[in-house]
């Protein structure tokens, strides 16, 4: 790095501990092991992360030198954001000798966040651990907000606790090895920060979409830093879901119960922009939102090459069925998270129940 080369200030998420730092900025995997050492000081340091992206960290393709550390891998996907792999991590870490001492740096996508953020937060009563998310839809979403959990039989993230990060470390560079259908799956959460707190974000997003679908650089670097920017604001207010936090569970409801009726098949991020399209749709039935919103969501999503419609029907009686375990629940009551117009969500109790037949209809949408 040159004395000239500006370094673009960290967004800051607080919390009520207190604060840590995103740096989003391309390259700044090559100062990772200062980073962590500033942030995670003292610290016997390991590694917890995606066995296939930490293939790619030791094979140099991010740019920089292999990590030195220890380091324990599991195997990539949904799949392994279990109780059971939690038990293999920290058997491990248990096995090599990991003290109160330690500190944790989590490598990969939402499921690696998720998955090491609750290995840290439990791991002798809680360790510090900071956050290298690899994926688009971890780096502006998944690695804000101090979440952490694993999935069961019932349902995804049923088992878990809030433990914030010392740090989060986002570069947009690495997202140039993420296959197509990864990178454009993380374009739905940004999507959803465009639609529940920033039109104007939103309208950016239509602006550039090409740009975006290239990989520019300047533009992944814009897109992250503001939805960072935008969930920080919402979670440093109400870290706890409490309130407000519950719009950022938009499009979610049907998201995931999209996901558990499709035994996971199909992806975090096209589940999200389906969710999207069907929770704007019930917004617009029951009139909590106005006729459009629905379909300028939809023009969005379909440029930015995710799905609108769901590509093998569903039966809605199993998507309903998901939806019943679902954690905004109140009173055995199927709540939804669901805009008033284009860039802001309904105040007040901020998640709202609606008519079966009203959800139905909009699972119609996307069917």
């Amino acid at each position: 790095m040159t004395a000239t080369t500006r370094v673009p200030a960290p967004v800051v998420v607080t919390h009520a501990l207190g604060r840590y730092p995103v740096y989003v900025e391309p390259g700044v995997l090559g100062r990772l092991e200062a980073l962590v050492g500033e942030h995670l000081p003292g610290a016997r340091v390991a590694m917890v992360a995606d066995a296939a992206v930490h293939q790619l960290l030791q094979a140099g393709r991010f740019g920089r030198s292999p990590w030195e550390g220890a380091a324990l891998t599991f195997p990539p996907g949904e799949p392994s954001k279990t109780r059971e792999q939690w038990a293999q991590l920290t058997d491990a870490l248990l096995e090599q000798g990991f003290g109160r001492d330690s500190g944790l740096v989590s490598l990969g996508g939402g499921v690696a966040g998720d998955l090491a953020g609750f290995v840290a937060a439990t791991y002798m009563r809680g360790l510090p651990y900071v956050q290298v998310p690899t994926t688009l839809l971890a780096m502006l979403d998944a690695s804000v907000g101090g979440k952490t959990g694993v999935d069961t039989p019932q349902g995804k993230n049923l088992i878990g606790a809030f433990h914030p990060p010392a740090a989060v470390l986002a570069d947009p560079r690495v997202l140039s090895t993420l296959p197509e259908r990864d990178f454009r799956g993380g374009m739905a959460e940004a999507v959803k920060h465009g639609l529940i707190a920033d039109a104007g974000y939103f309208a950016w997003m239509e602006g550039n979409a090409e740009a975006l679908l290239r990989r520019d650089e300047a533009a992944l670097t814009r897109l992250v830093r503001r939805s960072v920017e935008i969930k920080a604001e919402v979670v440093g207010a109400d870290e706890r879901e409490a309130g407000r936090r519950a719009i950022l569970n938009a499009g979610h409801t049907v998201a995931h119960a999209l996901e558990h009726a499709t035994g996971y098949a199909l992806p975090h991020g096209e589940a999200v922009a389906l969710g999207l399209v069907a929770e704007c749709a019930l917004a617009e039935t029951i009139g909590a939102a106005p006729e459009g919103v629905r379909l300028r969501v939809s023009a969005l999503l379909e440029r930015l090459g995710l799905p609108v419609r769901l590509a093998e029907a569903l039966d809605p009686d199993r998507v309903m069925a998901a939806m019943a375990s679902d954690k905004k629940n109140r009173a055995a009551r199927v709540r939804f998270a669901l805009p008033s117009q284009l860039g802001e969500m309904h105040a007040g109790a901020w998640t709202q129940e609606a008519p079966e037949a009203a959800i139905r209809e909009a699972l119609g949408a996307i069917g």
